[in-house]
Order: C-alpha cells, then sequence, then structure tokens
C-alpha cells in the first residue's frame, strides 16, 4: 500500500476504537456529562487528533501535516461556533440534561455523513471545474464580513428554522414529553417527538455551518486525505466541547471576529492564487492560531456583555 493510504487506513482504526472507548466505554443512556469527565474526554479528541498529525508528519511528510494541523484548527474553532447555536436549539426544545449526550451523538454523526458527501462532491468539482476555488474564495470573503459585523447567534431563531417549519408542516410532531424517546405511537399513529426535532435540526446547522468551513479547508489543503480527517477529528470533539463549554461559550464574545478574520484571510488566499501567488502553509497555520487565541483572549479581558441564557419556548 502507499503511504496514503496506510494513513487512511490507521485513520479508520483509529476513529473507529476511539468511537468505542470514548462514546461506549465512557458514555451510558441518560447519564449526565459533568465538566471534569467533559474535560477529559476534550483532551482525549484533541491529544488523538495532535497524535494523527504526528504520524502524518512521519508518514506522509512535514508539508501535509501542517496543512492537516492547519484545517483541524480551523474546522475546531467553527465547532465552538457552533455551540452557541446548539444551545439555543436545546434551550429553545427544553431538553433535558439527562438527553443532551445521546441527541449530540446521533446528531453529530449524521453531520459526520453529510460532511463526507459535501467533501466528495468538492473534491470532485474541484478536480474537473479549478476555478470553482476562486468562487469559494470570494464566498469565504463575504462570510467573513459578514460574520464580523452581524452577531448571527442573536440573528438564530430555532422557531424559523427550514428544518423545524418543514418538519412541523409535513410530519406528525408530539408536543408531548419525549421522555428520552424520538417516537411515539398515539392512536395507532407514530408521532416524532421533539428530541427528533432536535437531532435533525443539529444536523441542518453543521450543514450550513459546513458551507463555509469546508471551502476553508480546501483553501488550506486539496488533498482529499487532509479535508475529511481533520473535519472529521474536528466533528468527532464537538460532543465532549460542547459539554465543557455550555457554561462558558457566552463569555467568547469576539471569537465570532476572530474566526471572520481567518475566513476573510483564507478567501483572499484563495483568490490571491489568481495571478499564481501562493503563501506557505505555515503563514495559514500562524494567522488562525493569533486570530484565534487573540479573540479568545480578549474576549476574557474585555467582557461586552452578561450571558443570557435562552428560554424555552417550545409548546408543551
Amino acid at each position: 500500500m502507499t503511504s496514503q493510504q496506510w494513513t487512511y487506513a490507521v485513520f479508520g482504526i483509529v476513529i473507529v476504537l476511539a468511537l468505542i472507548f470514548d462514546l461506549g466505554l465512557l458514555s451510558k443512556k441518560g447519564q449526565v456529562i459533568s465538566i471534569k469527565k467533559a474535560l477529559l474526554q476534550t483532551c482525549f479528541w484533541v491529544a488523538l487528533s495532535f497524535g494523527f498529525f504526528g504520524f502524518i508528519w512521519y508518514e506522509d511528510g512535514s508539508r501535509m501535516a501542517i496543512e492537516y494541523i492547519s484545517a483541524y484548527l480551523m474546522e475546531w474553532s467553527l465547532s465552538i461556533d457552533n455551540i452557541f447555536v446548539f444551545i439555543l436549539i436545546f434551550g429553545f426544545f427544553k431538553v433535558k440534561e439527562t438527553s443532551y449526550a445521546r441527541v449530540l451523538l446521533i446528531g453529530i454523526l449524521m453531520a459526520i455523513i453529510f460532511r463526507a458527501i459535501f467533501i466528495t462532491v468538492g473534491v470532485a468539482l474541484i478536480a474537473k471545474f479549478g476555478w470553482i476555488l476562486y468562487i469559494f474564495g470570494a464566498f469565504l470573503v463575504y462570510t467573513g464580513i459578514k460574520m464580523f459585523v452581524v452577531d448571527q447567534h442573536e440573528e438564530f431563531k430555532p422557531e424559523e428554522n427550514f428544518a423545524y417549519r418543514f418538519m412541523q408542516k409535513y410530519m406528525r410532531i408530539s408536543h408531548a414529553d419525549p421522555n428520552d424517546r424520538f417516537t411515539i405511537n398515539h392512536s395507532g399513529k407514530v408521532y416524532f417527538t421533539s428530541l427528533a426535532v432536535v437531532v435533525v435540526m443539529l444536523a441542518v446547522t453543521d450543514i450550513v455551518f459546513a458551507l463555509d468551513s469546508i471551502p476553508a479547508v480546501f483553501a488550506i489543503s486539496k488533498e482529499p486525505l487532509v479535508v475529511y480527517t481533520s473535519n472529521i477529528f474536528a466533528v468527532l470533539g464537538l460532543r465532549s466541547l460542547f459539554f465543557l463549554l455550555r457554561g462558558a461559550v457566552d463569555k467568547f464574545d469576539y471569537l465570532q471576529q476572530g474566526i471572520a478574520i481567518v475566513l476573510v484571510f483564507i478567501g483572499l488566499k484563495m483568490l490571491a492564487e489568481i495571478w499564481h501567488f501562493k503563501l506557505p502553509v505555515w503563514v495559514s497555520l500562524i494567522v488562525i492560531v493569533v486570530c484565534l487565541a487573540g479573540s479568545i483572549v480578549y474576549s476574557i479581558l474585555f467582557q461586552k456583555k452578561l450571558p443570557v441564557k435562552p428560554e424555552g419556548k417550545f409548546d408543551e
């Protein structure tokens, strides 16, 4: 086998074993995830991701390894941004804390499937139409500027979400207590519970975020190996990151601006290739680290608003 085939094989084995360990042995149905356990699981996924970085360096060389870790940090930062919206969704539907872990697990696994499809389509499009990267670049610049000036979390309203309105209109939805179930039988008919709606909304929300993140990764690397592995590692670590940050995530007031600057930078980097101007991949890594770390530190030093807990509005 080639070095990349070995890397894919090792990645597949590592992911399966990690899922069995983290999601199987360490997770129980109805269990409330403590901050301590969330920290351990987050460290586990981050350490695994950086360990894979070392393996890629050894097996495929330093260039691909740096591309991978840059893409992973980019995806990881956008995953943090996802958590803001996840909190609003859980609050709106009044999801019990004992159901958080199970709902997140299913939603994230669905998101991985959709991302794999998007990445496969993206790789095929880029291979056939190289100029599409410039469209991606322009889209990232536009998205980054919009993200910098508009608070997208305040704009997000679960009741106006496409997936929620679609399910309400075309599917049988029960507003009764789901009791940790996704479907219930009533008068001989099957109804979806609020937990099923939440799972779909989590997956759809991640798809929307993927429209920004996947083009951004293609700006860092066009290697399918890098794009697939960085995305999957970042998304799989999202569940533990949610439990770790859900009480403090609203303290990162300027994280959105940090991510916006990174998106604009990466978009301009893609557009610069029109004039055959290419920056070394380590420059992208430095910009990503500096912007994200700087926005987090600035948020801690200059908090601009008080934390606001989302109020549930889902009709009983």
